[in-house]
């Protein structure tokens, strides 16, 4: 394995630092308030760092002037731990790294941690470092990637302890995510992350296979490898893995993967961090084959190793060419399976049809390897707008029965919509197991439950053909006519029904004001109402604001941007985390933060319970003195959201606070309220029959195109 290049950390921590955004966190303000303080307290924290345009404030001095201004009672012990990764010298990675590793010793031989931590800074650095290095040793083996460049220091000591006070209220594994999310949630565009409702389908897929053998003491060992392992997403959605193995090219990621396994259970770990096709750090036969192989490749990459590796013997099916890097992955992982296991990758669309592997499609589907190729909706994975696959294949044995049919699964109907977090996982995860395990005990039998647009097995000869084109799509036609003369009746039932009750619903024509100027006349200047802010507001407790993350502990389906733009439920997964989700409740209003369309929706009895979705800001009013439609209603005045939007690159952001509306008496609110309601509810019934129309259009055209519906 070539030499890695250590993470580095510096000789000492300096204190911690905040920008402007995290001291709005702190004291629960919008960063306008926090350069109103600058501007109006001479006695403001100067900046210790940063640049003009975004300084830094020692953390110290900003809690204690927050404090004496009454603005902050005490630092979360969450925040506190947080800035100290945010101001490690060494990088954030860096800092997680040695907070896992501490976490790792808490959790693993709690009682050395407690004999290094009970003496001072300077003394708890020098036993702590060698206890590091055995635990760390214990659980990876001695060629780990978690290697340091520097001894530990007094001055890193503090953070360890926090972070070991983190660990005393979430619990080790608990204090590990929660820092790795925030890690993750501060560098959007650094990682190529794999949805947790995907790794749990590939988990489920990639299980032991029907008939797997239960000793006496128990199933037996399951390993599983992740050759391109991020941040241990799929490796942590196998439960009960008795090994796990994982290696990144990247040492970050292989260090942080490696730790976030360790601490979710007893397990074995083994990461190592090179290139896995280029440096296989468990190649057979040096490394044991394994049950299952998990993997989120990297996608068209060209410089993959294609000339350096032409004569590799994991290439049983061919040697994949310099466009075909994905056939490169799936040989690596068949290569790694024991006879009888199974690996499960996420594909490009393309890498199903593209000419230049059509003979290596063509070897796996003889052999039987390749045993379903399974079309996900557009939104389930990063690139969000390809409808990406997902490949089942399984280690064929050396002299294999005739090959079996191929099972082609399509879930695009099952989709809600366009838009990340839009595949709707729960019908997806249903449908793609249900078929995959009906294929896996009984094969391509006649008695397959074909469902017609949805799955099906196909013969192999039938798809080999010049092309070889494994693309569901093309070998599952939709069902006829939409589904059926009956089904076109009853969406065009429905339509008629929509567009009656929309015409009831239209608003009348809208009364001229008192004392309004006749016709040709200057128009009089409307009265001014007093104006405030929801600023002005949430400072006076008329209402709370929450601004949404999309994560958090349980299964709470996940209100996402698209629905409140939609008007849909909520369709998102909610991303793990050890923080409870904020949750919706009846009369929240809701506004996307981004996008610079007015839109506000009030939360109804269907959509409460949700957890609130990143991206979006919640505003919870106090009944008694704020009607929510009133609220909603002015919030999503134009001019009103021109005034509070600012403008940053392609987007346009929204600054909630600066949202004004009228200072009325609570009866006056309800009378605004009704009418906001009653556009609210003609909105929703155009846009039903909107959906519809489209769906009775397409089916005609379809109906007529294939014969099932006549001209006349």
């Amino acid at each position: 394995m070539p030499e890695q290049k250590p993470l580095t950390e510096a000789p000492a921590a300096p204190a911690p630092e905040v920008t402007a955004a995290g001291i709005a966190r702190l004291a629960g303000v919008g960063r306008a308030a926090v350069s109103n303080w600058r501007r109006r307290h001479g006695d403001f924290p100067r900046p210790v760092g940063g640049t003009e345009a975004s300084p830094s404030f020692a953390l110290a001095q900003v809690t204690d002037w927050l404090r004496a201004q009454g603005k902050l009672a005490e630092v979360p012990l969450r925040e506190r731990v947080w800035q100290y990764v945010a101001a490690h010298p060494g990088g954030s990675v860096a800092a997680l790294v040695r907070a896992g590793s501490a976490l790792l010793l808490v959790r693993d031989r709690p009682r050395e941690w407690l004999e290094a931590s009970a003496v001072s800074d300077e003394r708890m650095a020098i036993l702590l470092a060698p206890a590091l290095d055995r635990v760390l040793a214990l659980r990876f083996g001695p060629a780990h990637p978690l290697a340091t460049a520097a001894p530990l220091t007094p001055g890193a000591v503090p953070f360890l302890r926090a972070a070991a006070e983190l660990a005393a209220e979430l619990g080790t594994r608990g204090a590990f995510e929660f820092l790795l999310g925030r890690h993750l949630e501060a560098n959007p565009r650094q990682y190529t992350l794999t949805p947790d409702g995907l790794a749990a389908l590939m988990a489920a897929l990639a299980g032991p296979p029907s008939g797997a053998s239960t000793g006496p003491a128990g199933p037996a060992p399951f390993t599983v490898l992740d050759p391109a392992c991020g941040t241990g997403t799929l490796l942590r959605a196998v439960p009960g893995a008795t090994t796990r193995y994982a290696q990144d090219s990247s040492p970050e990621l292989a260090s942080l993967a490696a730790l976030r396994l360790a601490l979710q259970s007893d397990a074995p770990v083994r990461a190592a961090a090179a290139d896995s096709l280029r440096a296989d750090a468990f190649a057979r036969p040096a490394a044991e084959a394994v049950d299952a192989v998990l993997c989120h490749p990297p996608f068209n990459e060209r410089n993959w190793g294609h000339g350096e590796l032409a004569y590799d013997p994991r290439w049983e099916y061919g040697l994949p060419a310099r466009a075909e890097s994905e056939l490169a992955w799936v040989q690596h992982a068949l290569a790694h399976l024991r006879e009888g296991g199974t690996a499960v990758l996420l594909m490009p669309p393309a890498a199903a049809a593209r000419r230049s592997g059509r003979r290596i499609r063509a070897d796996l589907l003889r052999r039987g390897a390749l045993r379903a190729v399974v079309a996900l909706p557009a939104g389930a994975a990063p690139p969000y707008g390809i409808p990406l696959h997902l490949w089942v294949l399984r280690r064929p044995a050396p002299q294999p029965a005739p090959p079996a049919g191929l099972l082609l699964v399509d879930t695009a109907a099952l989709a809600d919509g366009p838009g990340p977090g839009r595949a709707g996982w729960a019908a997806v995860h249903s449908a793609v197991e249900e078929a995959w395990t009906a294929y896996d005990r009984g094969g391509p039998a006649p008695g397959f439950p074909e469902v017609p647009g949805v799955r099906r097995v196909v013969p192999v000869v039938d798809l080999l053909d010049d092309d070889v084109d494994l693309t569901p799509a093309r070998h599952l036609p939709p069902p006829a006519a939409g589904g059926g003369l009956a089904e076109l009746t009853a969406v065009r039932d429905r339509l008629d029904s929509t567009l009656t009750r929309a015409a009831g619903l239209t608003p009348a024509a809208p009364p001229a004001p008192p004392g309004a100027a006749p016709d040709g006349a200057a128009a009089a200047e409307p009265a001014r109402l007093p104006l405030t802010t929801v600023g002005e507001l949430a400072r006076a407790g008329a209402l709370l604001l929450h601004t949404g993350t999309g994560s958090g502990a349980g299964r709470a389906a996940v209100l996402t941007e698209y629905d409140v733009s939609a008007g849909t439920g909520p369709s998102g997964t909610l991303a793990a985390a050890a923080e409870p989700p904020l949750l919706t409740a009846p009369g929240d209003v809701v506004v996307p933060l981004t996008g610079g369309a007015g839109v506000v929706r009030v939360v109804d009895a269907a959509t409460a319970g949700a957890a609130l979705g990143r991206g979006l800001q919640l505003l919870r009013p106090d009944r008694a003195a704020l009607d929510p439609w009133f609220l909603a209603g002015f919030l999503r005045a134009t001019a009103n959201n021109r005034r509070a939007s600012s403008h940053a690159s392609t987007t346009t952001r929204l600054d909630v606070r600066r949202l004004e509306l009228p200072r009325l008496p609570r009866t006056e609110q309800e009378v605004y309220g009704a009418r906001f309601r009653a556009l609210a509810e003609f909105e929703d019934a155009l846009r039903l029959a909107a959906r519809l129309g489209e769906q009775l259009v397409q089916g005609l055209y379809d109906g007529l195109s294939d014969g099932t519906v006549r001209p006349e």
